[in-house]
C-alpha cells in the first residue's frame, strides 16, 4: 500500500481516506485464508467462514499471543488501539508475519466523547470510516437479538396475564409465571442516550402490555455481546444464548431463553455477526475486527473466534484489552482466556506523559477544551508523581506472570527528560523494557523497536495464569480482585447485591468468573481517586448476572451501563462532502 508521509499529519480520516487500499483477499491469500473462506462485504471488507478454523484445527498454534493493555487512562485515551495497529505494523518492519485483533467500536463514543477506535495517524485499520461505524452490521445483530428477546418476554407476560393454563396447554405452552418485579432483562441501543436509563413500559393501559419499570443498556453491554466475544462455535453460540437468565418466576426459579422459546430465533439473527471481519492495517497487515465489549461495564475483549484464526496463521497475535490493566486485562485473563484456552505470551503496558502528570496531580483533563500548561510543557516532578499508577499496572502483570513491555507513546509536548523517567521506574519496578514509540507519525518504523523489545520478551513459554480459581465463592472472587489487583482495603456490599449473591448461590451460578463494572478512570471506583489509592472501601451496589456469557457482574460506585453525550459531542464536527463522498471529522 502507498501511503505518502507528511509533516504535519493530517486527520486520521484524511489518512484514511488517502490510503490505496488492497482488495482484502489479497490480504487474507498472504496469510493462508483462500477465497473459499471469504465472504465478502465490498472488496476492502469481509468475513471469514467459521469452516476455516474446523479445516485448519489440526495445525499447530504457532504465534506469539500478545496483548495490549495500559495504565489507568485520561478521558482522551492514551494510544492503546493506535499501539496494538502500530506494534502489528512494527513486526512487518523486523521481517514478522503479524495479525491485529481489535474490537468494533460503538457508535455511542464515536458520535459522543472518544471518536473512533480505528487507530489513529499512520497506525490505523482501514477502510476507518467502515470500522467505526456499520462495518458488516454486527453490532445491529446484536441489537435485534436482544431486543427479540426483550419483546418476546413482555409480550408472553401480556399473554399470561389475560388466558389459563388450558389456552396454553393448547397452543403446546406452559405459563411462565414470570415475577415482574424479577425481571433483569433490559433493552439496548448503540447509542449513548442518559434519559432511557429508566424507563415504564406498558404506559397507557393493560393493551400496551405489563407496566412495568425498565431500562436500556448500550448494545455493547448487552449479555448477547459478551456471548458473540466468547463462543467459540455455532453450537457453542447457541448453547450459550439458550442459557441467558432473563429473570425469576414466581416460585423463585430461573427462567432462561430457552424456557421462553426464543433462543433458536436469537441465533438465527446472530449466525453471520459469529464469522469474525478482517480489514487491513495501513501497512497492510491483516486485522481482525470482531465484537465489541466495553471493558469498564462488560468483559472488554475482542472476539475468541479471532484469536483462534490468528494464531494458526502469523507469528504473532497483538489483540487488546479495553482501558487498564486492572479493567481489560483482568478479564482478559479471568474471562475470555479460560473460555479460549489460550494464555497470552507477553502484554504491552501502553504509558504517556499526560496521564502520568494527571495521576501525579496535575490538572483535570476534559475532552474538547484545551490541556493545560502541565501537559504541554515539561514537568518532571508530576510524572515522578504519577509513576505510582505505572507502577501498580505493573505489579498487576506479575500477578499474572506475564512479562511486560511499557510502550511510552510519545507526543510532540514531551520531554527527553520525561521519557527518561517513565523508563527508569518501568524497568525497576520489573518491566522487560520500556520503549518510546512513534508510530502514530512514523507507522511501523516508529514501532520497530517496540516490535523487537515484544518478540524478546515472549521468547519463553507462557507462565500466565489467572489470579483466582472458580471454586471461590462470589464474594471470595470479587475480594481478591478488589484486593489484590485494585488495592482496596475492604469491599462492602449493598443489600441488593447481597440479596443477589445469595439468589446466584442457590440456584447454582456462584462458580462462574468475575466480570466487574466499575469506573476505567482509577483503580478504584471513584474516578476522581488518581495514582494508586490503597486502602479505600469498595463499594459493590448491584450484581447481575450473565449465565450464557458465563460471569457474574458486579457494579461499584456509580458506573452505570447506558452513556450520555456530553456537551460538546463529537458529531457536531462531522460532515459528509455530498459531491465527493469524503467524510470529515471522524477520528
Amino acid at each position: 500500500m502507498s501511503v505518502t508521509k507528511r509533516k504535519p499529519v493530517p486527520s486520521d480520516i484524511d489518512i484514511a481516506q488517502e490510503a490505496s487500499v488492497r482488495p482484502i483477499s489479497e490480504i487474507a491469500a498472504r496469510y493462508g485464508i483462500g477465497e473459499e473462506y471469504i465472504e465478502h462485504y465490498g472488496s476492502d471488507k469481509a468475513k471469514v467462514r467459521l469452516e476455516f478454523l474446523k479445516d485448519k484445527a489440526a495445525l499447530p498454534n504457532r504465534a506469539k499471543y500478545i496483548d495490549v493493555t495500559a495504565i489507568t487512562p485520561t478521558p482522551l485515551g492514551e494510544g492503546k488501539s493506535t499501539t496494538t495497529v502500530g506494534l502489528a505494523q512494527g513486526f512487518g518492519v523486523i521481517g514478522k508475519k503479524a495479525i491485529a485483533a481489535i474490537r468494533q467500536p460503538s457508535m455511542g463514543p464515536t458520535f459522543g466523547i472518544k471518536g473512533g477506535a480505528a487507530g489513529g495517524g499512520y497506525s490505523q485499520i482501514v477502510p476507518m470510516a467502515d470500522f467505526n461505524l456499520h462495518l458488516t452490521g454486527d453490532i445491529h445483530a446484536v441489537e435485534a437479538a436482544h431486543n427479540l428477546c426483550a419483546a418476546a418476554l413482555d409480550a408472553r407476560m401480556y399473554h399470561e396475564s389475560r388466558w389459563s393454563e388450558a389456552y396454553f396447554e393448547k397452543l403446546g405452552l406452559h405459563k411462565l409465571n414470570l415475577d415482574p418485579y424479577e425481571v433483569w432483562w433490559r433493552r439496548v441501543m448503540d447509542m449513548n442516550d442518559r434519559t432511557l436509563r429508566q424507563v415504564m413500559t406498558g404506559v397507557g393501559g393493560i393493551d400496551n402490555g405489563p407496566l412495568r419499570e425498565a431500562g436500556f443498556d448500550i448494545a455493547v453491554a448487552s449479555e448477547v455481546m459478551a456471548i458473540l466475544a466468547l463462543a467459540t462455535s455455532l453450537k457453542d453460540l447457541r448453547e450459550r444464548i439458550g442459557r441467558i437468565v432473563l429473570g425469576l418466576d414466581k416460585s423463585g426459579k430461573q427462567v432462561t431463553t430457552e424456557d421462553l422459546g426464543v433462543a433458536g430465533a436469537m441465533t438465527i439473527l446472530m449466525k453471520d455477526a459469529l464469522k469474525p471481519n478482517i480489514l487491513q492495517t495501513l501497512e497492510e497487515q491483516l486485522a481482525f475486527v470482531h465484537a465489541g465489549p466495553f471493558a469498564n461495564i462488560a468483559h472488554g475483549n475482542s472476539s475468541i473466534l479471532a484469536d483462534l484464526m490468528g494464531v494458526k496463521i502469523g507469528d504473532f497475535v497483538v489483540t487488546e484489552s479495553g482501558f487498564g490493566a486492572d479493567m481489560g486485562c483482568e478479564k482478559f485473563i479471568d474471562i475470555k482466556c479460560r473460555a479460549s484456552g489460550l494464555m497470552p505470551d507477553a502484554a504491552v503496558v501502553v504509558a504517556t506523559v499526560r496521564a502520568l502528570k494527571m495521576h501525579g496531580g496535575g490538572p483535570k483533563v476534559t475532552p474538547g477544551k484545551p490541556l493545560a500548561a502541565a501537559y504541554i510543557q515539561e514537568d518532571r516532578e508530576l510524572v515522578k508523581k504519577g509513576l505510582a499508577n505505572l507502577v501498580a499496572h505493573l505489579a498487576v502483570m506479575r500477578k499474572f506472570g506475564l512479562p511486560a513491555v511499557v510502550a511510552i507513546n510519545a507526543f510532540p509536548t514531551d520531554s527527553q527528560a520525561e521519557w527518561d523517567l517513565i523508563r527508569e521506574a518501568a524497568i525497576a519496578a520489573g518491566a522487560a523494557d520500556a520503549v518510546v514509540t512513534r508510530n502514530w507519525a512514523e507507522g511501523g518504523e516508529g514501532a520497530a523497536d517496540l516490535a523487537r523489545a515484544v518478540d524478546k520478551a515472549s521468547a519463553g513459554p507462557s507462565k500466565a495464569a489467572p489470579l483466582y480459581g472458580l471454586e471461590l465463592s462470589i464474594k471470595a472472587k470479587i475480594e481478591k480482585i478488589a484486593f489484590e489487583v485494585y488495592g482496596a482495603g475492604s469491599v462492602t456490599y449493598s443489600p441488593d447485591a447481597e440479596s443477589k449473591i445469595e439468589t446466584f448461590s442457590k440456584l447454582g451460578y456462584d462458580k462462574l468468573p468475575i466480570c466487574m463494572a466499575k469506573t476505567q478512570y482509577s483503580f478504584s471506583h471513584d474516578p476522581a481517586m488518581k495514582g494508586a489509592p490503597k486502602g479505600f472501601a469498595f463499594p459493590i451496589t448491584d450484581i447481575r448476572l450473565a449465565a450464557g456469557a458465563g460471569f457474574v457482574y458486579p457494579l461499584s460506585g456509580d458506573i452505570n451501563t447506558m452513556p450520555g453525550l456530553p456537551s460538546k459531542p463529537g458529531y457536531l464536527g462531522m460532515d459528509i462532502d455530498t459531491e465527493t463522498g469524503l467524510i470529515s471529522g471522524l477520528s
